[in-house]
């Protein structure tokens, strides 16, 4: 894969978006950073078929949804056996879908059709009524509606076009709520809030917020993950309105140092806490080309000794770049780094190795995650 310069520096420079002037890094809603402990979705799954497809449904060896549509049809007053069945207009999905604790009857969710016969392409199908139950077996929803892939696929065997996956479909707001969730809330004395991701000084900051918007003990740091917060007596009948008064508070959390790479795809994110110590890098590429070109070497004419035969011929081509040796001064700023990598005028893929060894020399002070 050959990337040019410009991509690196777009390619990291995204990072620098956060950060753009007028902006306060670490400042979001506690909403985007926390939820309220006890409150979680249930998932739900079910069984079903999708029908309408184009020839790209599943074929004879699938045998569940060819005896699918058989008891189906059955139930119509239609009897066919499943080995009597030759279509290849519908496949057998897996559907799944999140419900939310407060969601009453009658809402409408979103939920998602997976293949799982050897169906190729969902394109242009549409989900037959399908139950959705949950953890404790219980139908909570009905799920159809014609799907959404957000790609296509044309063609066949060795000459097509595919775009994105074609067996992995959304039914947006194809989900209807059968039986609502009996969770409310009450009065309580206190509630929790769990960090997506713990972090003692996030969740301290987050304390702090509270209690200067509350008043002084209102809220206090459990742990690297939690904050209880103690409800004020004019909310103990309404933690609703309260709920949506903390989700909405601007709060400031910390970052852990951390750079991101991708080995499959050559990607790399420096986050915003990244920064480089003193090292010296030094850079270069080292290609090695082989070539076969291939000739037939024959007898002399009216020769009764000697075969044809095909000698192939092999040239070697060793190149080297011209290496650098780059000092990298102790940096402060995530545009430093950004400076520093691009100086060296290398690829992303190039960075990896490059960060990787920064890393091991303990010039890197951020955590390395390798995808």
């Amino acid at each position: 894969m050959n990337i040019r310069r410009s991509s690196v520096s777009l390619l990291l420079a995204a990072a620098l978006a956060a950060l753009a002037p007028g902006e306060a890094a670490g400042q979001i809603r506690l909403k985007d950073v926390a939820t309220l402990q006890g409150v979680g979705t249930t998932p739900m799954v079910g069984y079903g078929l999708v029908v309408g497809l184009n020839k790209t449904g599943d074929r004879r060896q699938t045998i569940f949804s060819m005896q699918t549509l058989a008891n189906m049809l059955q139930r119509f007053g239609v009897a066919v056996p499943p080995d009597g069945i030759k279509v290849e207009n519908v496949a057998a999905v897996i559907v799944t879908a999140d419900l939310p604790t407060y969601s009453r009857m009658g809402a409408r969710l979103d939920a998602t059709a997976s293949s799982v016969g050897d169906a190729r392409s969902l394109q242009g199908g549409v989900l037959l009524p399908t139950a959705l139950r949950g953890p404790d077996g219980q139908v909570r929803a009905l799920a159809q509606g014609p799907l959404s892939i957000g790609g296509f696929g044309a063609g066949r065997a060795g000459n097509n076009v595919q775009v994105n996956h074609l067996t992995v479909g959304r039914v947006p707001n194809g989900t209807v709520v059968s039986v609502g969730s009996s969770q409310t809330f009450g009065p309580s004395e206190s509630i929790v809030f769990a960090l997506n991701d713990p972090d003692f000084t996030s969740a301290g900051r987050i304390a702090g917020a509270v209690n200067t918007e509350f008043g002084p003990d209102t809220a206090r740091t459990t742990d690297s993950a939690n904050v209880t917060i103690r409800v004020p007596a004019e909310y103990r009948n309404a933690v609703p309105d309260l709920v949506a008064r903390l989700e909405a508070l601007t709060v400031e959390v910390d970052t852990v140092a951390r750079v991101v790479i991708n080995e499959r795809t050559g990607t790399v994110v420096v986050g915003a806490a990244v920064r480089l110590g003193p090292a010296a890098v030094a850079h270069g590429n080292l290609s090695v080309r082989i070539t076969t070109r291939l000739s037939v070497s024959q007898p002399a004419p009216f020769s009764e000794r000697g075969d044809t035969v095909v000698v192939p011929n092999r040239d070697i081509d060793v190149s080297e770049g011209d290496a650098q040796l780059l000092e990298l001064p102790e940096t402060t700023t995530l545009q430093d780094v950004v400076r520093a990598l691009n100086t060296l005028g290398v690829t992303p893929r190039d960075i990896i190795a490059i960060m990787q060894a920064l890393k091991a020399a303990g010039a890197l002070r951020a955590e390395l995650v390798i995808l």
